[in-house]
């Protein structure tokens, strides 16, 4: 596809778009946890926006060279924690190109778009609408793709403590992230159009702005309660933690005894509470089913399971009768943490690395939802809570209330729990649930429907947290539009440069 003559030249000098994309990558990374400044999401998209304006595909993939990897660089670096600065090193680079190639159609739009639609209202209106689209097509690339994607860095997650959150509730999380850069695109082009002093070419602004502020969280059904305990044992479970034998489910032991001959419905540990697989080892399952007869609850649990030859990151809720006859595996196990793709390729690039995963988890094909006592429970290990099937499959389900279990110990001192934390309180106002995340180390909370904090448990502390937690029923608009949303906005997009395309090059 060729790209038709236009008159359209780059509003800024390459040095300077360069300039403004890195400036952009660095407001962008302070609008995530931490410090979780969401305000800054609007000029950091602003900027991109401006750099990426009127440039050809080439200086597209440089702007969004520097912006993507120094973004991501910024975001992740807590992954160099324990393993060193060449994780770190490859999945900001990979994710970074990912980004680049992802805006080059952005740029396109602002040549394209403009020449084929020149009236001032496509230009306010048509223009950015394109241009928020693919953005969200970007996220929705980058999220799935390769090996599953890594859906870490939509801008909609940024806002999970501002008052523009309700509004995932209704189109859910890239419709946020829609509107964001939708309202952000009409600003910059009502600047340089100079159509500041028309009022009326403020009514599509204002009334984003206002959808923005002052929407609602969608209503969902008030149900009752149930009274889950959440334990943070603070154990050894760092992959180059040292521990003696049993000291992990020991620690999460003497975090609950204190709940012992205290009202419970359920009881939640964290993702790798557990030292090895209660199905293989007695010792395990007899301290589970004593610690279950102790509280007088399932406990639901979580460790690696093997099932003939294929290893699995499994939720188990386990009874005081020593069974647990309902499970759930992680549907989306980290590649180059839990599992290696192309395993001679890449251990031939890193064999000291590669060599260090010897276990290969497969992905789990079970519901994410266990019952307890006929209250559905849905459930998300560790870094599934960033992927909207997992999410919206426990809800559709019947899902009253999202458990969240992880485990954070390889990254203590950093902003990841942090950011997982965000995630969670944003999943919560998204599908009106209430959420228990709770992790090995912290900083683990309960969490209300419209994501405020019931309790929360300190990182790097042992402990326990005893609350009612509200149940609700009924589906949001943001678990049910969410995904036609965001194939609206995909292909809509991309349909829609093509229109672009095709008729600049007739002009």
């Amino acid at each position: 596809m060729s790209e038709p003559r236009t008159r359209v030249r780059p509003l800024l000098p390459l040095w300077a778009a360069l300039l403004a994309a890195a400036v952009a990558a660095v407001l962008m990374r302070l609008a995530f946890p931490e410090p979780a400044v969401w305000v800054l999401a609007f000029p950091a998209t602003a900027l991109l926006l401006l750099s990426l304006s009127g440039r050809r595909a080439g200086g597209a993939l440089l702007v969004g060279l520097v912006h993507g990897i120094l973004f991501f660089a910024l975001l992740v670096a807590w992954t160099s924690r324990y393993l060193g600065p060449v994780p770190w090193a490859a999945l900001s680079v990979v994710e970074g190109v990912l980004t680049a190639v992802a805006l080059i159609p952005i740029a396109l739009a602002y040549r394209w778009i403009p020449t084929a639609f020149p009236r001032p209202w496509a230009r306010l209106l048509l223009l950015p609408t394109v241009v928020a689209a693919l953005w969200v097509g970007r996220e929705l690339f980058v999220g799935t793709w390769p090996y599953g994607g890594f859906p870490w860095a939509r801008i909609g997650m940024t806002q999970a403590q501002s008052p523009l959150a309700p509004v995932s509730s209704w189109l859910g999380v890239s419709g946020l992230g829609f509107l964001i850069v939708l309202l952000t695109a009409i600003l910059i082009e009502l600047v340089r159009l100079r159509l500041w002093s028309q009022p009326v070419r403020w009514i599509a602004p204002a009334l984003i702005g206002a959808a923005l502020l002052v929407t609602p969280i969608f209503p969902t059904t008030a149900s009752g309660s149930l009274r889950i305990a959440a334990v943070q044992g603070n154990g050894p479970t760092g992959y180059f933690d040292e521990r003696t034998p049993y000291s992990v489910i020991q620690a999460q032991t003497e975090a609950t005894e204190p709940l012992f001959g205290k009202d419970v419905d359920l009881l939640v540990w964290p993702e790798g509470s557990l030292d090895g697989d209660p199905f293989e080892y007695d010792t395990l399952a007899r301290r589970m089913t004593l610690v279950s007869t102790r509280i007088g609850a399932p406990l639901l649990a979580n460790a690696a399971t093997a099932r003939g030859d294929k290893f699995y990151n499994t939720s188990m809720l386990w009874t005081d009768d020593g069974t647990a006859d309902q499970i759930h595996d992680k549907r989306h196990p980290v590649p180059f943490g839990e599992y290696v793709p192309d395993r001679a390729f890449f251990n031939a690039l890193a064999p000291d690395l590669i060599g260090l995963l010897q276990r290969e988890y497969t992905p789990g094909s079970n519901p994410p939802v266990v019952d307890v006592d006929g209250t559905k429970v849905g459930l998300a290990i560790c870094f599934d809570v960033i992927y909207d099937d997992v999410i919206r499959e426990g809800v559709s389900a019947g899902a009253q209330v999202l458990v969240f279990q992880t485990n954070n110990a390889d990254f203590r001192g950093t902003d990841e729990n942090l950011q997982q934390l965000s995630f969670a309180r944003m999943r919560a106002i998204e599908t009106g649930r209430s959420v228990v995340n709770v992790s090995t180390v912290g900083t683990s909370q309960i969490i209300r429907p419209d994501g405020s904090t019931v309790t929360s448990l300190d990182a790097g502390e042992a402990g326990a947290m005893l609350e009612d937690v509200e149940l609700h029923s009924g589906l949001t608009a943001g678990v049910v539009l969410g995904p036609w949303v965001q194939q609206l906005l995909l292909w809509g997009g991309v349909g829609a440069l093509v229109v672009g395309w095709w008729r600049a090059r007739r002009r």
